[in-house]
């Protein structure tokens, strides 16, 4: 459906390994909640990715990025969220003064809420100016002029989306792996602080980049 494929397919599949704030977000919950958490998470991220393939295709991104005070005001957003879910990891990890008083029975520790991870995973990525730029950037490169550009960015996000599941549920099942060894201790309070550290830094960056 779309031009040179296997070129997009590998390019995709590369830049969806690097590492960034909705991996950190999916090894947080994945840590959080179990499996189901970091699921759920990654299938909200991965939901977000066709919201920025219509607003490339319809050309909205291209307005968002011709008025000062929308761009800005997504900018806001994105980081103002990522600042909240740091924080809210920062406060947990300050509140476990005492380890060995923890109550780390499964109900406690695997506590899950379904639309609570498909919001916090859509709206990260939504919200977030660089993705929206990246698509902006990178899609229209392999868009056939002679067929419809909605249904061929559809088609990439879907390409997108399958191959960004399969990396964060890798991702999870190798959290949920190790994460008996953090729960109700010292390194549970750490593992906590440093998402907490990373989502805080990521949201600062987004606020004190150059406006436009």
């Amino acid at each position: 459906m779309i031009d040179q494929f296997w070129t997009f397919f590998i390019a995709i599949t590369l830049l969806t390994l690097f590492p960034g704030v909705d991996s950190l977000l999916v090894v947080k919950n994945s840590s959080r909640g179990g499996w189901k958490d970091g699921c759920a998470t990654s299938t909200g991220i991965c939901l977000g990715l066709f919201v920025h393939a219509l607003v490339s295709a319809f050309g909205i991104s291209a307005l968002l990025l011709q008025s000062a005070v929308a761009f800005n005001a997504l900018k806001l957003i994105g980081g103002g969220y990522l600042l909240w879910l740091g924080g809210g990891s920062l406060w947990r990890a300050m509140r476990r003064k005492n380890p060995a008083a923890l109550d780390i029975s499964p109900t406690v520790v695997r506590q899950f809420y379904l639309l609570r991870s498909l919001r916090e995973g859509f709206v990260c990525n939504v919200f977030n100016p660089k993705a929206l730029l990246f698509y902006m950037a990178f899609l229209p490169q392999f868009i056939d002029p002679a067929r419809s550009p909605i249904l061929q960015s559809l088609f990439m996000a879907a390409v997108h989306f399958v191959i960004a599941m399969i990396y964060q549920g890798v991702l999870t099942l190798l959290v949920c792996r190790v994460s008996i060894w953090f729960k109700g201790g010292p390194w549970g309070r750490l593992l906590e602080g440093v998402a907490g550290t990373v989502l805080v830094s990521f949201g600062l960056r987004i606020f004190l980049e150059k406006r436009i």
